[in-house]
């Protein structure tokens, strides 16, 4: 019997099934500025955690100057079983389907940020320039990350001097209270 060949595909991701409406309900317009756009991926985070489907992350890619939401994503790894499924990454992947290319820079688009209820972990750090976002919004600390026991993976001391080496823009710590408390609502695993 010849050896089983390893998975040549890896399965689609999908959202949570709450989240199109959730989102329906909460940003069928644009958002205007860095709190409003905090408030609605908070907002993404604490519900994941609510409702347990995955853990308490949640991120979202805005057109940077109409406010308008390209894609959302929350933490699905615990869900699909991917470990990369972080709310960032979900959240770039979609834009990136949405727009039809890799780069959210790309010629003839318009600026877009990525802002996040947390700061990024390696993995998420690591995809930021790459994805071609212009602009990063964090609300919680990796630090307040960990302290409820996740591991954030080792980012360079410096990181925030680094993507702005790179033209990114950074904001920490917007509404990073409420990012806090959606952290600690979370009593799934952690991983």
């Amino acid at each position: 019997m010849a050896p089983a060949l390893p998975p040549l595909t890896v399965p689609a991701l999908a959202l949570p099934g709450w989240v199109r409406g959730w989102l329906a309900r909460r940003a069928g317009s644009p958002l205007r500025g860095d709190d409003a756009r905090m408030a609605l991926v908070i907002g993404l985070a604490a519900e994941n955690a609510r409702r347990g489907s995955g853990g308490p992350f949640g991120a979202a890619v805005f057109e940077r100057r109409s406010g308008r939401l390209v894609a959302a994503g929350v933490n699905c790894v615990t869900a699909s079983g991917l470990s990369w499924a972080h709310a960032e990454m979900v959240a770039i992947a979609l834009a990136q389907r949405a727009r039809g290319g890799y780069d959210l820079g790309a010629r003839g688009l318009p600026a877009h940020e990525l802002v996040t209820s947390s700061e990024p972990c390696a993995m998420c750090f690591g995809a930021t320039p790459w994805s071609g976002v212009a602009r990063l919004v964090c609300g919680a600390r990796a630090a307040d990350a960990e302290a409820i026991g996740f591991d954030e993976g080792p980012k360079p001391r410096g990181w925030v001097r680094a993507l702005a080496a790179r033209g990114i823009e950074v904001v920490r710590d917007v509404r990073r209270a409420e990012a806090v408390a959606a952290l600690r609502s979370y009593g799934g695993p952690i991983y």
